[in-house]
Parts: C-alpha cells; sequence; structure tokens
C-alpha cells in the first residue's frame, strides 16, 4: 500500500507503540518509533513528520516539554497528545504549548485514524501555503525582459500572480512580442523552476513526425523508428513544457492534447499502456484562436482549456515609452557579445527614428535594429547612418506598406513607420480600408492588419471608426 504520510510515535511502553504502529501502518502511514521525548525531539531535528502522537508522561523530559522542543524546531508540527490521566488543566496547557489535539487512552482505532488524518490534512495545506508564499516571494526574472511601460507592468503583475498556480495559461500576440520569454519567467518563478523547461514550435516540427515528438513512441512502431523514444511531455514531467504556435496544431494532435490535460496522461505512439505525467502546459499563439473555433479549425473545448489564464502581449508599437529601455538593454547585450564600447547614450535623432518605427517584427526587430547598429558602428555611438534605410527613411518604409499592392486586392499592412504627428491618421486610413475590403468583418480586418481582434476593436472605438452595417 502506498505511504500517505509519515507519522512519529513516541510512547514509553512497548506495548503502545507497537498497537499504533500495527493501525497506522495497515492504514498506509510510514511510521518511526521512539520511547522517550528525547528520542522524539532527535528524530524529528533529523526529520519533519506529519504528524507526531506524543504520551504526555514518560520518564525523562515529558510529553509537554518534548512537545514544546519540536515546536521550536518546526512551529507547524502537528502533535498529537496520548494520555491515561486527561484532565482540563493537561489540555489547556498542551493547546497552549502548540499541541493539535488530546487523545485519551483507551482510544477506539477509528478516533486514532480521524485525528491523524485530520492532521495530515493541515500539513498539506500548511506546506501548500508556504510553497505559495515562497513562490510569490521570488521576483519574476525581469532582467530577460525589458518592463519599462505600463502595458508590461501590468503583464508581469498578472505573471507574478498565476506563476505558482499549475493552470495552464495561453499567450497571445504578435510574432516577436516575447512571447516564449514571458512563459520561461512564469516557470522560473513557480514551484516547478527546478524542474525541465521544454519548449516546442508547434510548426517547425513536421506534422507527421509531431505526435512522436510530443508522446514518443516504441520500437518498430513506424517506418523508421528503430528505437524507442521518450516524448518531450514526459521529458518535461515534473515542470514545464511551452507549446509555441499552437493554433498549428492538427485536429489528431488536438484530441491527444486535451487527453494529456484532461486525465494528466497519454500514450506513446505503438503503446497500449498509458504514461502518467505531472506537466504544466502553457500555450502561445499569434493567430485569433477564437476565430479558428469559429472556422472549426481548433477545438472549442481544448480552448477552453487552454486559456484559463489568458495573457496579451501588446505589439512594440503600442509601448514605445519601452523603446529606450529596450535600446539600451540591447547596446549593453551586443556590447559583451563583440567586446565593443558602444555608449547607452542615445542621440535625439536616433531615439526619435527608432520611436517612431512600426515594428512589424516587434522587440525581436528592434534588437536585430541594435545588433547591426552596434556591429558597424565607426564611432563610440550609434548614429543615424546605423540604422536600417527603412528606419532612417519614413517614405522607404511607406513604398514598403504599399508594395505588390497592385498585384493583389488585400493591403499588405504589416510593415511601416510612423511619426507621432501621423500615427492617428496614418492608423485610421489603414483602420478604415481593412473594414472596407472585409465588409465590416472585424476579426477578418485584424488578420490583415496583423493585429488581435480585440486590440482592433478597441481602436475601431477610440477612433468612432464604426462600419456601416
Amino acid at each position: 500500500m502506498a505511504k500517505k504520510g509519515t507519522i512519529l510515535v513516541c510512547d514509553d511502553e512497548e506495548i503502545m507503540r507497537d498497537v499504533l504502529e500495527t493501525i497506522l501502518s495497515g492504514a498506509g502511514y510510514k511510521v518511526d518509533l521512539a520511547k522517550t521525548g528525547e528520542e522524539a525531539v532527535q528524530a524529528y531535528e533529523n526529520k519533519n513528520y506529519d504528524v507526531v502522537l506524543m504520551d504526555v508522561s514518560m520518564p525523562g523530559i515529558s510529553g509537554l516539554t518534548a512537545l514544546e522542543q519540536i515546536i521550536g524546531i518546526d512551529e507547524d508540527a502537528v502533535i498529537l497528545m496520548i494520555t491515561a490521566y486527561a484532565t482540563f488543566e493537561t489540555a489547556i496547557s498542551a493547546w497552549e504549548k502548540g499541541a493539535e489535539g488530546i487523545i485519551r487512552k483507551p482510544f477506539q482505532n477509528e478516533q486514532i485514524l480521524a485525528l491523524v488524518a485530520r492532521g495530515i490534512k493541515k500539513r498539506r495545506n500548511e506546506e501548500e501555503r508556504v510553497n505559495l508564499r515562497q513562490a510569490m516571494a521570488r521576483s519574476v526574472n525581469r532582467e530577460s525582459i525589458v518592463v519599462h511601460s505600463q502595458k508590461m507592468e501590468d503583464v508581469f503583475r498578472l505573471v507574478e500572480r498565476v506563476a505558482p498556480a499549475r493552470s495552464t495559461v495561453l499567450v497571445t500576440g504578435e510574432s516577436g512580442t516575447g512571447k516564449e520569454l514571458v512563459a520561461k519567467a512564469i516557470h522560473e518563478a513557480s514551484l516547478r523552476a527546478d524542474k525541465p523547461f521544454v519548449v516546442v514550435n508547434c510548426t517547425n516540427i513536421p506534422s507527421d513526425l509531431l505526435e512522436s515528438e510530443l508522446f514518443g513512441h516504441t520500437k518498430g512502431a513506424f517506418t523508421g523508428a528503430i528505437s524507442a523514444k521518450k516524448g518531450l511531455f514526459e521529458v518535461a514531467d515534473g515542470g514545464t513544457i511551452f507549446l509555441d504556435e499552437i493554433g498549428d496544431l492538427r485536429p489528431e494532435t488536438q484530441v491527444r492534447l486535451l487527453r494529456v490535460i484532461q486525465e494528466r496522461e497519454f500514450t506513446p505512439v505503438g503503446e497500449t499502456t498509458p504514461v502518467k505525467v505531472d506537466v504544466r502546459i502553457i500555450a502561445a499563439t499569434n493567430v485569433d484562436l477564437k476565430e479558428a473555433v469559429k472556422n472549426g479549425m481548433f477545438r472549442e473545448d481544448l480552448y477552453y482549456r487552454l486559456s484559463v489564464v489568458p495573457i496579451e502581449l501588446p505589439p512594440l508599437r503600442e509601448r514605445r515609452e519601452g523603446i529606450l529601455p529596450l535600446t539600451q538593454f540591447f547596446i549593453r547585450k551586443y556590447n559583451l557579445e563583440n567586446n565593443s564600447n558602444i555608449s547607452e547614450q542615445v542621440s535625439p535623432e536616433v531615439l526619435s527614428l527608432l520611436e517612431n518605427y512600426y515594428y512589424p517584427g516587434n522587440v525581436r526587430e528592434l534588437e536585430n535594429i541594435i545588433e547591426r547598429a552596434v556591429v558597424i558602428a565607426t564611432s563610440d555611438e550609434i548614429t543615424v547612418d546605423c540604422l536600417r534605410p527603412e528606419v532612417r527613411d519614413p517614405k522607404l518604409a511607406r513604398e514598403m506598406i504599399h508594395e505588390g499592392e497592385g498585384a493583389s486586392d488585400e493591403i499588405d499592412i504589416s510593415r511601416g513607420v510612423n511619426f507621432y504627428d501621423e500615427v492617428r491618421k496614418f492608423e485610421v486610413d489603414l483602420i478604415r480600408r481593412a473594414l472596407d475590403q472585409t465588409g465590416g468583418h472585424q476579426s477578418r480586418a485584424a488578420r490583415l492588419l496583423g493585429m488581435n481582434a480585440t486590440t482592433l476593436n478597441s481602436k475601431i472605438k477610440s477612433y468612432n471608426l464604426f462600419p456601416e452595417n
């Protein structure tokens, strides 16, 4: 029988120790024995127990003294005192010293088991509270992600709240907004931080191999399976698995993933016996999964299982106050990598261009821009000439926006550049054109614009751009 908890029994009478050991071992508990209060304290110094059963009257130090000393070792210790002479004064003294309860001899077996089970439950609840406090006390690793904007501060407050939980998290946002970094920050601030963090890009793995990669396979399960292979879910056991581009999962894989979430088990390809796992799932996508559900491309039940805690990352163009600290962060990073000494002080001209670029590639694109600038800089600072042509020249960027329009009815508006005094007019024009092309269908217009439907809806309300019915 599986052990349900560890119990320390302390009584100077051998027959009483044997009786309690028989009762508790038969119920599935691991039992250690002590003959004196001194032995009990020494045992607890070496190993914390879930529950202690302690006789009040023993030679040497009394049970009440041993109770005090154990509470001094572990203030959350659960101790049940046993006595043949239970008086009001004894009970009060034991409770004042921290006892969980008093058991009077002779006792019923059911009474012992009920009190121990209650003590175990209390111990487990207290351990969970301690673990939660420890997890919440950990600071999410913000060094890997520069947060200097109100929108990102809101994101990280949510990250700090959800990190200690086991619930699945769905991170959404455009490509390059830092979804994997957020997933890793959640993992590192969780109780699973010392366990594996496994990253799976559902797009990069061929669809016919994805199930084998996720769930593993037996030898000979399919052509080329020359040996058994452990799946990534099993590799991540006890830790976190990050499923990037979850919207690309094919329907049959979606069914199997749903089972893993619901049953916490999976069956390797070619196997019949399921494998139990304890894995937290964090998924990410840059597509509108709600729209994919409507179109029958994504299972509705899986969507709701994944999005227990949704976290939406805003694009860089919506948090421009973070561009300067991000720029300085990347300058430091690539100074180290290239053994260079480019100043982190950015000139007003360079900063103006950086802050007004549209960033279709978001933070990843800004990093690329700064890495290039650090490498090609001919002085100790980044100058305008170090920036990419489309960052330096608004006209060139606008040409890139409209490039190919004659060959397609759809507007390529995923690229562009704006100055603050042009943002509203430019964005309003793009949104109107996208709505016109889609007949006012906001979800389709959002895909055309490369933004989330909720973001587009808020912009439509902000600019009073209500499409005609």
